[in-house]
């Protein structure tokens, strides 16, 4: 959410920012419920201030007998107190109505991130690997014969509808070892706090990070009222809702391994092949808490943690910033991380790290004192996936496809995979010492 008080003192740079954002502008709107609503708290205030001064005069009236004037200033006491509650309920409301707009309005775009459109004004920032040559036409996950027979999209269907998959032998344990060794990863090596945190929340949690009021279609609610987390970036930024943190407790880093639940809502017709796009799916989430000046480096380490994966997985991606118009809600500059798929012969987006600023620390009150005696400041956040686990099972299916069907196993997967190196096309495990590397084929 943003901050009043900096509309006021530069109105037109706010409106700017939203213009880049393709906004319209909000601040003579806003700036005019502010002053109606100020207005409103000052006459309260005057009101009781006059009400106040009256009751003691109405007390001395009554204390040398004056009942003429007693109760001329107890009615006049009476008449400002009706005042004054209606003067706050008038700020009440235009408080509610300024903080319904401000809910509503997306985060403001650093300076340094590219004006734009939609996603092909994004600007590529670098690439890691060489998409692999093969010598047969490479196949999309769901096509791959090792993979085919762990990929039950029917009995997903009939169990759930479309967008929905069962997951079967090697490949249920692939997607196993993919979150397992991102978890490992990012705590032994990256620093991160592993954390598990429910996937029911309430309405202030979903408002907090930005998903509520504007994208309540986005996501599901429960009959009693709880909402199906997006991602856990829900819960573990709500972590620290309400709290005042100590600057020593800073940066928090932490990690969670969790069931995500979209309603994909607009999106009737896009991906729907395969397990790219599904209302259920895994994925281990990095959240960063930090102090204001260190947020921006902390979206670079947080970018790196993502690619790390990647990288370890001998996966080829690009990263990319997105531009202005593509964005998320939240967001005040965003790093894609786009893994390559054979398959598809391009590169799609497995990671997304953004750094927030303020913005989801004023919606959830979340603050620190830089130093002890020191007056509260809000906190930064950041969120980025560490990584989507199907879009990784994917990912690696179609990149370690073999033309005979089989997929081989990356090395840093083999010991949560039982030591197999290879997963046959029929879809069973291989032992070390069987299987041999052919990715260059």
């Amino acid at each position: 959410m943003h901050d009043i008080k900096s509309i006021r003192e530069n109105p037109k740079a706010f409106d700017a920012a939203l213009a880049r954002r393709g906004e319209e502008g909000w601040a003579d709107d806003l700036l005019m419920i502010d002053r109606h609503r100020r207005e409103a708290i000052q006459i309260a205030e005057e009101a009781q201030a006059e009400a106040n001064k009256a009751s003691k005069e109405a007390g001395a009236a009554k204390g040398r007998g004056d009942d003429a004037e007693f109760e001329r200033l107890r009615a006049f006491v009476a008449e400002k107190k009706q005042e004054k509650a209606e003067r706050e309920e008038k700020a009440r409301i235009e408080e509610a109505q300024m903080e319904q707009i401000l809910m509503t309005l997306p985060n403001l775009p650093m300076d340094d991130v590219p004006d734009g459109a939609d996603e092909n004004d994004n600007v590529e920032l670098h690439r890691w690997g060489n998409p692999r040559s093969f010598s047969f036409t490479p196949r999309e996950h769901y096509e791959v014969p090792g993979a085919v027979s762990g990929l039950d999209f029917e009995t997903a269907a009939k169990l759930s509808g479309s967008r929905f998959v069962v997951l079967r032998g090697a490949m249920v344990r692939l997607h196993r070892a993919l979150a397992q060794f991102m978890l490992d990863t990012h705590v032994d090596r990256n620093g991160l706090t592993e954390t598990w945190t429910p996937v029911l929340v309430r309405d202030e949690a979903m408002l907090g990070t930005g998903q509520l009021p504007k994208f309540e279609e986005d996501s599901y609610r429960t009959t009693n009222g709880w909402w199906l987390i997006p991602t856990s970036e829900v819960t573990l930024t709500n972590t620290v809702a309400g709290e005042i943190l100590a600057a020593s407790q800073l940066p928090l880093r932490m990690t969670a391994h969790s069931q995500c639940f979209r309603s994909e809502a607009g999106s009737a017709g896009k991906d729907t092949a395969g397990m790219l796009r599904q209302h259920q799916f895994e994925k281990v989430e990095m959240v960063s808490i930090t102090k204001p000046e260190d947020s921006r480096v902390e979206l670079d380490r947080m970018t790196k943690c993502a690619e790390g994966i990647l990288e370890a997985l001998e996966i080829p991606y690009r990263t990319i910033v997105l531009c202005t118009g593509d964005m998320g809600f939240g967001a005040r500059r965003t790093h894609d991380i786009e893994a390559w798929l054979p398959g598809q012969n391009t590169y799609r987006e497995i990671s997304s790290c953004s750094v927030c600023g303020d913005f989801q620390a004023r919606r959830m009150n979340a603050r620190y004192r830089p130093t002890p005696d020191a007056k509260p400041e809000f906190v930064h956040t950041l969120n980025g996936s560490g990584l989507a686990v199907g879009r990784c099972l994917i990912a690696v299916v179609e990149n370690y496809q073999q033309e005979d069907g089989s997929i081989l196993i990356p090395d840093v997967l083999r010991p949560y995979m039982g030591n197999a190196a290879m997963i046959s096309a029929e879809g069973a495990l291989v032992q070390q010492g069987v299987a041999t590397d052919k990715r260059t084929a």
